[in-house]
This record gives C-alpha cells, sequence and structure tokens, in this order.
C-alpha cells in the first residue's frame, strides 16, 4: 500500500509511504527560460506518472491545503498545481484530500501555527533528515495522515 503526501509550490516536497517505508524529497516545478508557464504543470503530470510507476499502486494522495497566500504569484501557481493533482487522481480513481496547514503544523509540534523552523525540528526529531522545509512539511503531512487514517 502506497501514500503519496504532497506539499505543493514552485517546489514541491514529497514523501511516500510504501508497506511501513517513508521516502521523501522535492522536486523543482520552475519553468526554464524559455518554457512557456503551463510546463510546470506537463512536468508535475509526468513526475505523477513517474513515481506511480515506480511505486506501485498509489493508494491515497494527501496534500497541504493552503488557504491563504502571501504573495499572487504563489497563489496562482498552488491552484494550478492543485487542480493539476485532483485532475490527475481523479482519472486515476486515486482518492485525494487536503489537511489544512495548522493541522499539520499541531500534528507535528503540538502547535497549529509553528514555525517552519519548528516543523523541520519536529521531523528530524522522528529520524528523518530533510533538505528544506517542503520536504519536512511533506514528512509531517503524512504523519500525519497516516495517524489519523489509522494505515
Amino acid at each position: 500500500m502506497t501514500i503519496l503526501s504532497l506539499d505543493l509550490g514552485t517546489t514541491t516536497g514529497w514523501a511516500i509511504s510504501r508497506d511501513g517505508i517513508i521516502t521523501s524529497g522535492t522536486i523543482s516545478l520552475k519553468p526554464g527560460r524559455y518554457e512557456g508557464g503551463g510546463m510546470r504543470y506537463l512536468r508535475f503530470t509526468k513526475w505523477l506518472d513517474e513515481i506511480r510507476e515506480i511505486s506501485g499502486s498509489i493508494v491515497e494522495i494527501y496534500f497541504e491545503e493552503v488557504r491563504r497566500h502571501a504573495a499572487t504569484d504563489a497563489a496562482h501557481v498552488y491552484g494550478g498545481l492543485m487542480a493539476t493533482l485532483t485532475a490527475w487522481a481523479e482519472l486515476r480513481g486515486i482518492p485525494y484530500q487536503g489537511i489544512p496547514v495548522g493541522t499539520i503544523k499541531r500534528h507535528a509540534t503540538g502547535k497549529g501555527n509553528a514555525s517552519k523552523e519548528a516543523v523541520i525540528a519536529a521531523v528530524k526529531a522522528k529520524g528523518f533528515t530533510p533538505a528544506d522545509d517542503n520536504e519536512a512539511d511533506a514528512i509531517a503531512l503524512l504523519l500525519c495522515a497516516i495517524e489519523k487514517g489509522g494505515k
């Protein structure tokens, strides 16, 4: 059984639990200098196809549900990635669910308004070595989803 969690953004954090083994990382979805803005979404779709092929059957997807962005560009990128993800999952019959940022932070640190550094520290305390806050958020989200879902 494979569960995928995603912290959607130009640098997308991801974590996968496959048969209880957790793997994580980040993927850069920044368009190249001579690419159109839609290329990030095509690259994301291709990455989702590859991760599904490598990991076997994905049974659930969780993503960090952001309800407020400080910057317009970040909001547009998030919305586009969420639309791409949900359409991709719908086409394949994979259930997906957004989990609010505060819920993830509360689960990881005990505080719903914890800083990025606090989430990274909490994830490291559980034995993980995230490269950045995007990967730490994806790991924290996966751990929250597994505990809440009982998987």
